[in-house]
């Protein structure tokens, strides 16, 4: 996620700020909120002016609902895996990261690192992308539970799952991006 400021001490200031930006400046300043999508902040500005977190967040989200299967799908697959290979490389983004440290997803043992491993093969292997949660307030434990009870599901219904968490990650880091600015 961009770690630059918004030259504000209120949020209020800091949305007016980010509203008048040119396209280009503001894609930059919500670079990550979407992981690896600049295009979604690209068509999202549009709508601005942007008076609350609320309706930033809203407008991204239209873009996503809006945008055609194939660029939905691609933005599944642009988020890692859960302790996945970019996280054992130590490639993954700043925000996946400390998202995955929060869950305890660097702190798995050799036998739950080989389940979570094993769930995240047999989800992609299923549905053909990976599985997406917004692992804030979760455990590892729960994260597992939750990739075994979602392989039961339906890949539409799987499709639509995805997209909702991935939307709840994008406020997680909208509301991170402006606490951290206050």
């Amino acid at each position: 996620m961009n770690t630059r400021t918004l030259s504000t001490d209120d949020t209020s200031a800091a949305l007016a700020e980010l509203s008048r930006l040119p396209q280009a400046a503001f894609v930059d300043r919500l670079e990550g909120i979407f992981e690896h999508s600049p295009w979604i902040a690209e068509r999202a500005w549009s709508a601005g002016p942007f008076d609350s977190i609320d309706a930033l967040h809203a407008a991204m989200c239209l873009v996503v609902d809006t945008a055609a299967p194939s660029e939905q799908l691609a933005l599944i697959c642009a988020h890692p895996e859960l302790a996945g290979k970019e996280a054992e490389a130590g490639t993954l983004t700043t925000a996946s990261t400390g998202e995955q440290r929060g869950a305890g997803l660097d702190q798995c043992s050799k036998d739950e690192l080989q389940r979570l491993r094993g769930l995240n093969k047999a989800y992609r292997e299923r549905f053909g992308f990976p599985f997406v949660i917004a692992v804030k307030g979760l455990t590892r434990h729960q994260i597992m539970d939750r990739v075994d009870a979602r392989l039961a599901n339906e890949r539409d219904t799987e499709f639509r799952a995805c997209l909702t968490e991935i939307g709840k990650i994008a406020r997680f880091r909208l509301d991170a991006l402006f606490a951290a600015r206050n």
